[in-house]
């Protein structure tokens, strides 16, 4: 019996999560559908009971939801719960629905396995401190960087995100004024600023000597964040886009059981 997944979002027609699931699907054997649909703002705990109550199996949440899929879950994954948001919805066998945020292990699985790089023991800096790089502090402490810096335009927020992780690892919270004099081995741009072609003020000696820069959106250009890093000394330079099949891998692992490969997949999106 084939069983039915879907993404979630508004908008969500740019979405690639169809594509990736059903090469997934096709390589491991999985007799699934996955489908986009499109909701309504303020319709979201609506449009899910119609899909679970349909015989939907799981659901992936993008923006603008993944807050209301954290209150719509009925039990939460413990990096769900420090995320404070929701990417994948799974159905439970007592009839439960579990919800899982797999975005963080998405990048650290990217970095390190994908494209080769330590995070261990490295100083890294992230960029921003919104939604976004909330859900992906818990799984890079976890690989024990020396320290991590998460830098903001409101230097609150991001003293707030940094006091909020601080029992998992060595966090610290600043303004881009306070970077000048910092040097960092990684830098993650958590912010959607550079799609639309600006950049937060960095100073020209950031990166050192060996560093890595990875943007965490992509386009079918190098966003200017990459462009800057690659300006200014970086060994190596990294979109999203791996980040994006294997937070899929990720979840649909957690519904189906089995972990689908991603390279075919992520090179297949490239060429696109």
């Amino acid at each position: 019996m084939t069983d039915n997944y879907a993404v979630f979002g508004n908008p969500v027609e740019h979405s690639k999560s169809p594509a990736i699931h059903t090469a997934f699907a096709a390589a491991t054997g999985e007799d699934i559908t996955y489908q986009k649909q499109l909701v309504d703002e303020g319709a979201f705990a609506e449009a899910a009971d119609k899909f679970f109550s349909a015989g939907g199996k799981g659901l992936n949440i993008t923006v603008p939801f993944k807050q209301e899929a954290y209150s719509y879950a009925a039990k939460l994954t413990a990096r769900a719960r420090h995320a404070g948001a929701v990417n994948t919805l799974s159905l439970q066998d007592d009839g439960t629905v579990l919800g899982d945020t797999t975005d963080g292990v998405g990048m650290v699985r990217d970095m390190t396995e994908n494209l080769g790089w330590e995070i261990k023991g490295k100083k890294v800096l992230v960029l921003g401190a919104g939604g976004a790089v909330r859900g992906v502090l818990e799984p890079l402490l976890e690989l024990l960087p020396q320290h991590v810096v998460i830098a903001n335009r409101t230097i609150d927020k991001a003293l707030q995100l940094s006091k909020g992780f601080a029992e998992m690892g060595y966090l610290l919270g600043c303004g881009f004024d306070m970077l000048p004099g910092q040097q960092f081995d990684l830098v993650i741009n958590g912010t959607s600023a550079s799609l639309a072609g600006e950049l937060p003020p960095l100073p020209d000696d950031l990166l050192m000597g060996g560093a890595v820069c990875y943007d965490m959106m992509y386009g079918s250009e190098p966003t200017v964040f990459m462009n800057w890093a690659q300006q200014h000394g970086a060994s190596s330079v990294a979109d999203g886009l791996g980040m994006l099949v294997e937070q899929a891998a990720e979840s649909f692992a957690i519904w189906r059981g089995t972990r689908p490969e991603t390279q075919e997949v992520i090179t297949a999106l490239r060429g696109q």
